[in-house]
């Protein structure tokens, strides 16, 4: 499965852990670090977070009053209200055939293994002991609990700086 998707972040391009699926996004890059002035909290996974479940409507994710659409199409990119993201991101990627099919984790939020923004590249490997590598050279883990989901991280100078909760089967980003 080929893994890649560009994103902005703090103005230069970086390779996103990529994810399943057969297209790539348009228009919006996925949020990097959520660039709201406080710390989100809670957790990632393993069905979703901050009111949003994999898999739910664009209809019913927008009922939640939690979230506002940034780009529109056959993944939309929206943002969660409580944590905006740049002009150049978006937070949460909702597929018209899947529902909602990525959400990034804002600053402060961790899995409910504990892994998040800032988390060591061998705090990771200790939280996921069947870490796998994408055929990108991103690390990926299996969501415990869920079946249905992956989680996406991406690592610089040893820190993870993104963490993605995706339907395995998500069409919103290759």
């Amino acid at each position: 499965m080929t893994k890649h998707m560009i994103t902005r972040r703090l103005g230069r391009p970086a390779l996103v852990a990529a994810l399943a699926g057969g297209m790539l996004l348009t228009g919006v890059a996925p949020a990097a670090v959520a660039e709201s002035a406080t710390g989100a909290k809670g957790t990632l996974g393993p069905f979703g977070y901050g009111g949003l479940t994999l898999g739910m409507s664009a209809a019913k994710a927008q009922a939640t009053g939690k979230i506002v659409r940034k780009t529109s199409g056959p993944c939309a990119g929206w943002d969660l209200k409580a944590h905006p993201t740049g002009r150049d991101r978006a937070g949460v990627y909702i597929s018209k055939r899947r529902g909602v099919a990525m959400i990034f984790a804002p600053r402060g939020v961790k899995t409910p293994q504990g892994i998040g923004i800032g988390s060591t590249g061998a705090q990771l490997k200790r939280a996921y002991p069947k870490l796998k590598e994408s055929a990108s050279g991103y690390p990926v883990a299996a969501v415990p609990g869920n079946p249905k989901a992956t989680y996406y991280f991406l690592l610089s100078r040893g820190k993870v700086t993104e963490v993605t909760l995706a339907l395995n089967n998500q069409d919103c980003a290759n």
